[in-house]
């Protein structure tokens, strides 16, 4: 049971869980793996923009910040997909499918949660804020992309990526060039573990017309998922170089090697179940660097 599973189950809120459930499963506050794909890489940033830990008050602003953000991007998503989501196996059962949530509502949430996220940031210095515009924009064209092309997961990973430098800028003031090593090392792995993801809905997003790289790269698909996962792990290595880092940090990349094979092994057979478990057990990928990274500047 997650933190969040818990905490609904406090008396105070069971009793108006009725009606927040429809908006909690919106914002998939109940399904935590996307805040953490999207926390940890945020968190690389953070601690080599400051050579061990992070000031307090920046590290709970983006950890704020990339609970609201993503939040954000399930519902703009949810909202997108709206008129697609009940062809899919999936999805049949979200909230602005069955009614539960409409689509003003969900309107207003989005950009509730968009103006809350730009409060957090208001707290930076001035970098961030210009970063932060780029990134409210990637956010919110992302879900939109699988009608024209069949590389959402590019933007996709684009827009997750985008808390890196806005991290760095806001612990550093500053964006050095390797800032863009780990900015290119989550984008590769964002296509990698999305891709895994599409798969699961190969099937019926053939049907219904939706576009993804899982469809694009066909039966290359674990070859290409293969591929992205190496030049994440190249960028890596060649930060870890760049930043002279220790024999922890590449200790960590050597686990997050290990992850990615049995991923590999996971989607072998390409069933959903398979693709969705690659998916779900990602995030010790972004776990294994962090630690590496931690233990390294200790």
């Amino acid at each position: 049971m997650t933190p969040i599973q818990r905490l609904l189950q406090q008396p105070a809120i069971a009793q108006h869980w009725p009606k927040a459930k429809p908006f909690v499963e919106l914002m998939r506050l109940d399904k935590p793996v996307g805040i953490y794909l999207l926390l940890w890489p945020t968190l690389w940033a953070l601690w080599i923009a400051a050579k061990g830990m992070p000031d307090l008050s920046v590290l709970l602003i983006f950890t704020l910040g990339v609970i609201f953000m993503r939040s954000a991007g399930c519902v703009i998503n949810d909202y997108a997909d709206r008129k697609v989501d009940g062809h899919v196996t999936r999805t049949v059962n979200r909230p602005l499918i069955t009614g539960a949530v409409t689509s003003k509502q969900a309107m207003i949430l989005f950009f509730s949660l968009l103006a809350i996220s730009f409060i957090l940031v208001l707290f930076t210095n001035t970098l961030t804020i210009q970063l932060s515009f780029a990134g409210a924009a990637l956010a919110a064209i992302y879900p939109f992309m699988k009608r024209h092309t069949h590389l959402p997961q590019v933007f996709l990973g684009a827009a997750f990526s985008w808390a890196i430098p806005m991290a760095f800028a806001a612990q550093a003031g500053e964006l050095p060039k390797y800032v863009w090593l780990i900015y290119m090392a989550n984008l590769s792995w964002t296509v990698a573990y999305d891709t895994m993801y599409a798969m699961v809905d190969r099937d019926d997003d053939l049907k219904i017309g939706v576009k993804s790289t899982a469809i694009l790269f066909a039966d290359a698909d674990k070859v290409m998922i293969g591929i992205l996962q190496g030049i994440t792990l190249f960028c890596l290595f060649l930060l870890g170089s760049e930043l002279s880092l220790n024999a922890f940090y590449y200790l960590g990349l050597l686990v997050a090697t290990g992850l990615m094979i049995h991923q590999q092994w996971l989607i072998r057979a390409r069933d959903r179940a398979g693709c969705f478990a690659g998916f779900i057990t990602s995030h010790w990928v972004g776990v294994a660097v962090l630690v590496g990274l931690i233990l390294a500047y200790l």
